[in-house]
């Protein structure tokens, strides 16, 4: 158990990739925080997974919410060891249909929901003089995507402030690495057209779609002491398709 006693703090810990994560978590017996604005499925997923986890109905994009809950957070458990910035939305449209609030509902989640949580959670991990971050970010954000132009963008944030982040925290012994996934079996990919989805498993050498378990290991291993000189990375998780 790499991560026993560790307190993790899980975005869009829900369903999908969230959940995944968690549940290999608690596994390796950590104290496990779910966040997400669903509340219904956050509270099946908490008893599904069982163990040492606990849900909070949390929007990321708003400032006063994070706060209060990382506060309460960190009341219960007196520390956060681990943050996955992994909560995220999609809107996708071409860009010449894309309106404004298409854009901004995705960056307002995706990116600055990803920096409000990050720097609530980091003067804590300061204070401890510990810590590892991983923001999950994606291989649209280093390839694009047509009808995406959103989402690619609040992808490329994330890498892009993945890296700053790492910069200004290795001193702290606080790590922070991206992991990009591609294709991945959730919730969010589910109601894509068969069409689509086999042109894309063309691309894809592996010749299959992730699951949020392949996630899941990445994460527990970037997560883990095994990982303490690895900072600043972009670990693309994808089946080749971007190598």
């Amino acid at each position: 158990m790499v991560l026993e006693s560790k307190v993790a703090f899980i975005t869009g810990g829900a369903s999908g990739i969230g959940a995944g994560i968690a549940k290999k978590f608690i596994q390796e017996g950590t104290r496990v925080i779910i966040c997400d604005v669903d509340a219904e499925t956050g509270t099946k997923t908490a008893q599904q997974i069982g163990g040492n986890i606990h849900f909070y109905k949390m929007d990321i994009s708003d400032e006063g919410e994070v706060k209060k809950t990382v506060e309460t957070v960190i009341n219960e458990f007196s520390r956060i060891d681990i943050l996955i910035n992994n909560a995220g939305i999609t809107k996708d449209r071409l860009l010449l249909r894309m309106t404004k609030q298409d854009w901004e509902s995705v960056i307002g989640i995706n990116l600055t929901g990803t920096f409000l949580v990050t720097k609530t959670i980091m003067r804590y991990m300061i204070k401890q003089r510990y810590g590892r971050i991983i923001n999950i970010a994606s291989v649209v954000g280093l390839i694009g995507n047509p009808g995406q132009a959103n989402y690619a963008a609040s992808k490329a944030g994330i890498i892009g402030f993945t890296k700053s982040c790492a910069k200004e925290l290795a001193g702290r012994n606080i790590t922070v690495n991206a992991i990009a996934p591609g294709f991945i079996e959730t919730r969010m990919t589910e109601n894509i057209p068969d069409e689509i989805k086999q042109n894309y498993l063309k691309l894809i050498p592996l010749r299959r779609f992730g699951l949020p378990e392949d996630v899941a290991n990445l994460a527990l291993f970037l997560s883990s002491d095994q990982a303490s000189y690895i900072t600043g990375q972009v670990v693309c998780l994808d089946g080749g398709l971007v190598m």
